[in-house]
């Protein structure tokens, strides 16, 4: 079948654009502050792990509190900037901030916090002139010193259970699986080829031998900006056998923060869409899931879904995982070690996140996997791939 021309989304023809006053309507996207270094307290009540990833301006943090005294049903976690920082949106956790306090509150799936547990959220937000890492730490109003105390690496599980595990970094069974180390010239070849669905721009695509996660090799992308402006390199791994339940994991590195217009930078090639892409990319500074052949985004771009979401850290390699349910309309994503509760679908609609999505009962039938950069107005970006994996069985980071 001949591929369909690309369409310009009707929610990347409008932007979001809405700036404060918005923003302050959303009762889950509010306010804090911005950081530009890394600090951890610990007390024998809590420690607190505050990671940054800036850039001139803009900052994202990703927090994780660990609870080291009784169990707690709720958590309230404070703290204090020192400059001028102030936090735009805020994910699994809802967060105020008024002058440079800052306060946290988990949410309904990650409120309770037993003895030894932690849970992790994120933030992002501005900076003009100061941007330095809070130290206060408060965790329902006892203080997290800098004692040196190290949580336990595992938290605590009912006796009888199993404890939680990740999937298995490696391969296993997995129908694809490349880090490019049997790249040998500057543009790929063998198993993966440049193409340009639909239409091609400036974009390029090249071997790296001086930016890789694992091994000496990476696929670089300059994606342009531009509408239609397509450059990915495509895996010839034939992926429409593989299921019920597919499953993909991948190391990404990208250099400029996701625009406020619509970007893509994994497509797979769908039949259950007449061949139209399954995406993966950003708009309004977040990951988002677009579904080409109608325009369907998750989570909805209101302020309040874009707030579910995260948004994906510059200057540093990101473990991104995904599954896609061939049986039935469910997808799940995860940054990292963690789930990103806007990227979730379940089945059972839900305002804000996957109403939408799950207008469209059919279940996806990926066949390809395709990497690279989709533009439809601004958004220059480097990207590089790495350790990419696809199969029928979980694959860890």
């Amino acid at each position: 079948m001949p591929s369909q021309p690309a369409r310009c989304p009707r929610w990347a023809r409008t932007p979001w654009t809405v700036a404060a006053a918005i923003l302050a309507l959303a009762v889950s996207l509010l306010v804090a502050a911005p950081a530009s270094g890394s600090g951890t307290g610990a007390a024998a009540g809590c420690r607190v792990d505050y990671s940054v990833n800036k850039w001139s301006g803009g900052y994202t943090a990703q927090i994780r509190v660990t609870n080291l005294g009784a169990a707690l049903s709720g958590w309230r976690l404070t703290w204090t900037y020192g400059g001028d920082q102030h936090v735009t949106s805020a994910w699994n956790a809802t967060v105020t901030q008024t002058g440079r306090s800052v306060t946290a509150v988990g949410t309904d799936w990650n409120a309770a916090l037993p003895s030894g547990a932690g849970t992790e959220f994120g933030l992002q937000g501005t900076w003009q002139s100061a941007d330095p890492p809070p130290t206060d730490f408060s965790l329902n109003g006892v203080p997290c010193g800098d004692d040196g105390t190290v949580p336990p690496t595992t938290p605590p599980t009912t006796p009888g259970t199993p404890p939680p595990t990740q999937p298995p970094a490696d391969c296993g069974n997995a129908v694809l699986c490349s880090g490019f180390e049997d790249q040998t010239g500057p543009s790929p070849s063998g198993d993966w080829r440049f193409t340009a669905p639909d239409c091609q721009g400036t974009g390029t695509v090249a071997v790296d031998t001086a930016v890789a996660h694992g091994g000496t090799r990476s696929l670089r992308v300059d994606g342009h900006a531009g509408y239609c402006n397509h450059a990915f390199v495509a895996a010839t791994t034939d992926l429409s056998s593989v299921g019920p339940v597919l499953y993909v994991r991948l190391w990404v590195r990208h250099t400029t923060a996701l625009p406020s217009s619509h970007v893509t930078f994994v497509s797979m090639p769908d039949t259950s869409q007449g061949g139209r892409a399954l995406r993966v990319g950003g708009q309004n500074g977040a990951l988002q899931w677009n579904r080409e052949s109608d325009d369907a985004t998750l989570p909805a771009q209101s302020p309040a879904g874009v707030a579910l979401s995260r948004p994906l850290p510059t200057g540093s390699w990101q473990c991104l995982r995904f599954a896609v349910d061939t049986s039935a309309p469910k997808l799940d994503t995860w940054l990292g070690g963690e789930q990103v509760p806007g990227l979730h679908a379940d089945g059972v609609p839900t305002q804000d996140v996957d109403q939408q999505w799950l207008s469209r009962t059919t279940p996806p039938r990926p066949t390809a996997l395709r990497l690279g950069w989709e533009s439809y107005g601004t958004g220059d970006d480097t990207l590089w791939f790495d350790d990419v994996a696809v199969g029928s069985s979980p694959i860890g980071c």
